[in-house]
This record gives structure tokens, C-alpha cells and sequence, in this order.
């Protein structure tokens, strides 16, 4: 587990969100939501997908504690959103940057070790600021060739 520490710019970005906690996750509803329309967003920048995290302020990891997941492309600018959509800009800042391969099996087990043990050993602190991951053409949903990036936000 071998990050890149990143100044990442802001990024605009188009989608679809929804309130949920880990007791409730609801993330395939999300995506399900939002696949069919992602064609309606206006000046994409490219067909990543990034699936974000928005956390309350004094946010503490409960797992019954909601949080916004977005479901999103990014774009160069807001011209028009498609209804029933929004816009989400996340501000520039530092990141740490993880590639994760394999189905979501482990994935829980992955960002655990990051905010246990690679950040206190990094010397690092999580931010609260949105955190995300970018499926490109590696992501295959369910596989164990599949590879996404992670972004999280540290000071």
C-alpha cells in the first residue's frame, strides 16, 4: 500500500446523489439511477466515473451516521444540468492516491487500513473533505482484474 500524495485542482462535477450510512448503504440503487442518464451531462471531460463520498461536518466514521453519495461524471463546465441531477464541485487540495485491484470483496478491509494504519503510519490526518474513487476503463465491477483509484483527503 504504496500511495501518491497529490495537490489535486477542483473539480466540477455532474450527478446524481443520495443520503445513506454503512447500516444502509444504498450504493447499487445509486448507481443504478444514475447510468442510464450519464449520457444527458453536458461537457464531460471524459467517461470516468467517480463515486464520492460527502461527510457532515464533525463526521466520526459510526457506521450509522449519513453521509451523500454521489454517483457522477466530471465535466469542464455547467452549462445545463439535466434534471433530477446536480452539480458537486470538489475543492482543491492534498490526497492521498491508492490503487485498488480486485472485486469489492476486500474493499472494506482496504479502507480500513488506510485510515488504521497507513495514515497514523504516514504521519498523516484525514480531512473532511469529499473523498472518492475514479473507475476508468480497469474498473470491471465484480472481477478480480478490476482496479480503481482511491482519493482520500489528508493534511
Amino acid at each position: 500500500m504504496q500511495p501518491q500524495i497529490i495537490q489535486l485542482p477542483e473539480k466540477k462535477l455532474v450527478g446524481i446523489s443520495r443520503a445513506m450510512s454503512f447500516l444502509d448503504y444504498q450504493v447499487s440503487e445509486l448507481w443504478q439511477s444514475f447510468m442510464p442518464r450519464r449520457h444527458e451531462i453536458q461537457n464531460v471531460k471524459s467517461n470516468q466515473l467517480f463515486n464520492i463520498q460527502v461527510n457532515p461536518p464533525g463526521y466520526s466514521f459510526d457506521p450509522k451516521t449519513a453521509f451523500e453519495k454521489w454517483a457522477a461524471l466530471e465535466v469542464d463546465a455547467y452549462t445545463t444540468i439535466p434534471d433530477g441531477m446536480q452539480k458537486l464541485i470538489i475543492p482543491s487540495g492534498r490526497y492521498a492516491v491508492f490503487t485498488y485491484r480486485g472485486d469489492s470483496s476486500n474493499a472494506s478491509d482496504f479502507f480500513r487500513s488506510i485510515f488504521t494504519q497507513w495514515l497514523p503510519e504516514a504521519q498523516l490526518q484525514w480531512e473532511n473533505r469529499p473523498q472518492f474513487e475514479v473507475l476508468s476503463e480497469k474498473y470491471q465491477k465484480n472481477s478480480p482484474d478490476s482496479e480503481e483509484l482511491i482519493f482520500i483527503p489528508v493534511i
